[in-house]
């Protein structure tokens, strides 16, 4: 199934006291590069969704954003320890007036000592962990759906493009048998332009002739274009993601088209060929977006 390297999905739910929001997106890259945000409390479970992601996702630049929106005013932040907080902020002063010494920031100083201020460790319960994962695997589910749908698109265009390059292969095919009567003629003519009709050598020109039409010869290229080509369409119906396939695919397309132009010798097959060429950066280009 072809589907997209971009994609977006979003999922909220509420929860006790809280709003839980997973969003998920993603970008074309050849890796997984998956960058993730979330609540300090939910850390422990970071490999889990890790390899979650690593296994559905699989390709792309992506950002996951947890957030717990706490309600009722709950405060789970640090704490301080006021007792002591002044014991030291006290004994910082009664140093500082034996000292005589002139000091404005003691109570910033006070606030580094040990002890003084409390960080409280988060942590949450099995049930909210659960229905956070539950919010989670909605929003993945929602960011595939997204991915899938913008595959169809891409589908879609991959097989325009490839029936436009077996369109113009069916030009060349009918181009061909004109071609070498043509290259017969031209060499003919030029032969008798240059030494007259009756001095050419007919076995001669025959075995050069039938020397140089092998050297340009595009049947073994017809047959592995065309072959690539059905090749190429039968991989977009599978079932699996296969972009880094397509792409290799496309390649053997482009050696055969190259290779058409370079044995062409004709003006209107070249033609034809630029445009199997103009097809096929285009098709490079979609791919770049195929998971």
């Amino acid at each position: 199934m072809i589907k997209s390297m971009t994609g977006y999905g979003l999922a909220t739910a509420d929860y006790a006291n809280a709003k839980y929001s997973v969003e998920i997106k993603s970008l074309n890259s050849k890796f997984l590069e998956l960058n993730l945000k979330f609540p300090k409390a939910f850390s422990e479970k970071e490999l889990i969704i890790r390899n979650i992601c690593s296994k559905d996702i699989e390709r792309g630049k992506v950002s996951l954003n947890i957030t717990v929106e706490r309600n009722g005013g709950e405060v789970t932040g640090a704490t301080i320890n006021t007792a002591l907080l002044n014991h030291y902020y006290n004994q910082l002063i009664a140093v500082n007036d034996s000292l005589n010494a002139n000091s404005s920031n003691l109570l910033q100083t006070a606030l580094t000592f040990p002890d003084v201020i409390n960080y409280k460790e988060e942590s949450v319960s099995e049930d909210e962990w659960n229905h956070l994962f539950k919010v989670f695997t909605q929003a993945l589910n929602n960011f595939n759906q997204f991915r899938e749908d913008e595959g169809k698109v891409l589908k879609a265009d991959l097989a325009l493009r490839i029936n436009n390059i077996l369109g113009y292969f069916k030009s060349v095919e009918a181009l061909e048998p004109r071609r070498i009567v043509a290259i017969r003629e031209k060499f003919a003519q030029f032969l008798e332009d240059a030494v007259g009709k009756v001095n050419i050598d007919q076995n001669r020109f025959e075995q050069e002739l039938i020397y140089y039409i092998d050297k340009i010869d595009i049947t073994e290229e017809k047959t592995r274009l065309k072959s690539h080509c059905d090749y190429f369409l039968q991989t977009l119906d599978s079932k699996e993601a296969n972009g880094k396939k397509m792409g290799f695919i496309s390649q053997e397309i482009g050696r055969e088209i190259n290779t058409m132009g370079a044995k062409a010798n004709d003006a209107q097959m070249q033609q034809f060929v630029v445009g199997m060429k103009e097809e096929l950066e285009k098709i490079k280009e979609q791919l770049l977006n195929v998971l």
